[in-house]
Formats: C-alpha cells, sequence, structure tokens
C-alpha cells in the first residue's frame, strides 16, 4: 500500500486564498508595478535627458529658428517680428545694461543663482501660493523660454533647473547671452534686440546708445507695459538707474566683453 501524496497545489490554492495570501499577492503586484513604473520613468528622464543634450549640442552653432515662446504667440494668432544678429553685432551698452538688469551675476554663477533661489524659496513656502515668481537668472530665462511653456510652479521650474544646468555645460557664458539678447520679447511680437532697436528707435541693433539700451533693459522684465520707445515716468527712472550702474559694471561682464 503505498503512501498518499499531500496535493500541495490545493495547499497553495488554499494559501492564496486566505486574507494573508491575498495580502502577499497585492504587495507582490505592487512591487512589480513600482519596479516596472520606476523602470519606465526613468527610461522616459534619460530620453529626455538625451534629447535636451542632443538640442543643445545642435544649437551652440546653430541658430534656433524659433522658441517655446514665439510659438506661443504663433499659436495666439500674434505675428512675430526677429532678426538674428551675432553677439559682436550687439551695443556693448546694450550688454552691460541687460546684465546689471537681469542678472548681476551672471559671469560669476553656472546658470543658477543659489542664493536668490533659495529666498525666492522660502518665500514661496511662506506666502503659500506655490508660484515662483523671481530668481531667474539669464541662463534659466533663455531654457525656459526655448524649451517650456509659461506658467509659475515648482514643476516648471524643476525642469527649468535642470535644464539650466545641461545648457550651461554645454553652451559658453557668449553664446548664452547671444541667444537670450534674439529670443527675449521687447513688446508684442517683437523678439530680439534687432527687432527692438528697429521698432523702438528706427537704428539697428550696433547703434544703441547707453540712454537706448537701459531703456530696453528696463522694458524686459514686463515689455507690453513698458514701452522702450515710449517710456512712462517709472521706466525713465528705472533706465537712469540702470544707465548708472552699468557705466560701473567692471568686471560683472567680464566674460562677455573682457576686462
Amino acid at each position: 500500500m503505498t503512501d498518499a501524496v499531500p496535493d500541495r497545489t490545493s495547499d497553495v490554492a488554499v494559501s492564496r486564498g486566505t486574507p494573508a495570501g491575498l495580502g502577499r499577492s497585492v504587495a507582490l503586484c505592487l512591487r512589480v508595478a513600482f519596479v516596472s513604473g520606476t523602470r519606465v520613468l526613468a527610461l522616459a528622464a534619460l530620453s529626455l535627458f538625451a534629447a535636451a543634450a542632443l538640442y543643445f549640442a545642435v544649437f551652440r552653432f546653430v541658430d534656433p529658428p524659433l522658441s517655446a515662446l514665439m510659438l506661443a504667440r504663433l499659436f495666439g494668432g500674434q505675428s512675430i517680428d526677429q532678426r538674428w544678429v551675432p553677439l559682436h553685432a550687439v551695443s556693448p551698452h546694450l550688454i552691460r545694461s541687460v546684465i546689471i538688469a537681469e542678472d548681476g551675476q551672471f559671469c560669476r554663477h553656472q546658470g543658477v543663482d543659489l542664493r536668490e533661489l533659495e529666498a525666492e524659496l522660502k518665500r514661496a513656502a511662506r506666502v503659500g501660493d506655490g508660484e515662483i515668481r523671481g530668481a531667474s537668472t539669464i541662463s534659466m530665462q533663455v531654457s525656459k523660454n526655448l524649451l517650456l511653456w509659461q506658467g509659475r510652479s515648482y514643476l516648471r521650474k524643476g525642469l527649468e533647473l535642470a535644464l539650466t544646468v545641461l545648457m550651461e555645460v554645454i553652451w559658453p557664458k557668449p553664446r548664452i547671452l547671444e541667444v537670450y539678447l534674439n529670443i527675449a520679447e521687447w513688446g508684442p511680437g517683437i523678439f530680439g534686440v534687432e527687432a527692438a532697436a528697429r521698432r523702438h528707435f528706427g537704428k539697428s541693433a550696433p547703434r544703441l546708445t547707453s540712454r537706448e539700451a537701459a531703456l530696453l533693459a528696463a522694458a524686459l522684465p514686463n515689455p507690453f507695459l513698458r514701452k522702450a520707445g515710449n517710456p512712462g515716468p517709472g521706466t525713465r527712472r528705472l533706465a537712469a538707474l540702470i544707465e548708472g550702474r552699468a557705466r560701473a559694471i567692471g568686471s560683472r561682464a567680464s566674460c562677455i566683453l573682457g576686462r
């Protein structure tokens, strides 16, 4: 007489049917889903990183035909006036004024002004509005306007920071400023310093005076309200302040103009 062989299959089935067995099955499924999801996210992040690196590598030498901000304006029915000019064809007055007005530490940081960013994050946390309003360097504005949507959120700011760090590795400072000056918005549909100089002052970018350069720099934060060619009292006062500080810029523009 042979001994009966235990039915292990039925034991497993019973085990799975118990609350403990179901719990283990659910936990296993969750672990598998988590690992799979993590791998997918990591692959997506690496793909985006590679695409961004390729983008910056190409446009280090080729002028970008459009920016994300230009596309947004085009989709909104706005015509675009942009005429690309190399950095050496831009008035040094404008270079000094823009650096002083927009990012006084441009030549000294690696794309992100950590002190300003920390202060802005503390302000956002204190106010609790979830919006990051300030602390944008020239480099950060370039990465945002080239590749990202407009808006204020932690998500967009995080992407902006990552793209900026990558861009600073691939692009030298003169290239970053050159792109900035050619994609900055200076009024409805007016993109770049050449279009701005012609539209507001009837001259080309190399011929801008120190006063005109300061007015253009003063208009940058809000070119729809601050009109460089027809400035209000507040814009004129700000331009006078920028013009004075630009004369004493010293080494803060050394990465572009030398010492």
